[in-house]
């Protein structure tokens, strides 16, 4: 569990910045890591299944109010938002639930809002091991599934939405207090039309 925000973090500042953004969403948002760097500068709530990820982040950041709810049902907050942020979230899913978490999230944002999504790619190491659930979607771990996008198949899931940027990052992400594995992620940001 690191203590230091994805790389993805910074990056998806300086593009809300650029936007006026001032309101943020992160469905998946955890034990806070990215959301406490986030609160820094943005009004920040985050929406976290996990009760021990949410305790975890009450002593992270004090900043963002983190509501108890599944992303993948549908939630209806009293406001609309800026932008949504959503680290490493969408990959976890099949098909069916990775488009509720998509157009749920849509029915969040404001007219001209932007998502910053970052998921697994196809160029990753894990990418086509364990057992098939669909296509490019593997049980590269028992008990864990991932979805490998392609750069087209990113952009696919977020049809209607017009694209600003897509692209690709290496990533260390903590795996316990004192490992961490590498990842290979794409991100997109799209923004409502």
């Amino acid at each position: 569990m690191g203590e230091e925000p994805s790389r993805t973090v910074n990056h998806a500042m300086d593009v809300f910045a650029s936007y006026n953004v001032q309101t943020v969403l992160v469905p998946g948002s955890g034990y806070g890591r990215n959301t406490r760097h986030l609160s820094c500068h943005f009004s920040v709530v985050g929406l976290e299944f996990s009760k021990s990820a949410i305790e975890m982040s009450k002593g992270w950041d004090e900043k963002t109010r983190v509501i108890e709810c599944s992303i993948l049902e549908p939630f209806n907050l009293e406001n609309k938002w800026d932008a949504i942020y959503c680290y490493n979230v969408l990959h976890l899913f099949l098909m069916e639930d990775r488009m509720k978490l998509i157009h749920n999230s849509m029915k969040q944002l404001r007219d001209q809002g932007i998502m910053y999504f970052t998921c697994f790619s196809d160029q990753d190491q894990r990418n086509g091991r364990g057992s098939v659930l669909e296509d490019n979607t593997y049980e590269y771990k028992e008990g864990k599934a991932a979805h490998f996008f392609t750069e087209q198949d990113l952009i696919q899931h977020f049809a209607g939405m017009r694209v600003i940027e897509t692209g690709l990052l290496d990533e260390e992400i903590p795996s316990s207090e004192t490992e961490t594995e590498k990842y290979n992620l794409r991100y997109i940001i799209v923004q409502m039309v």
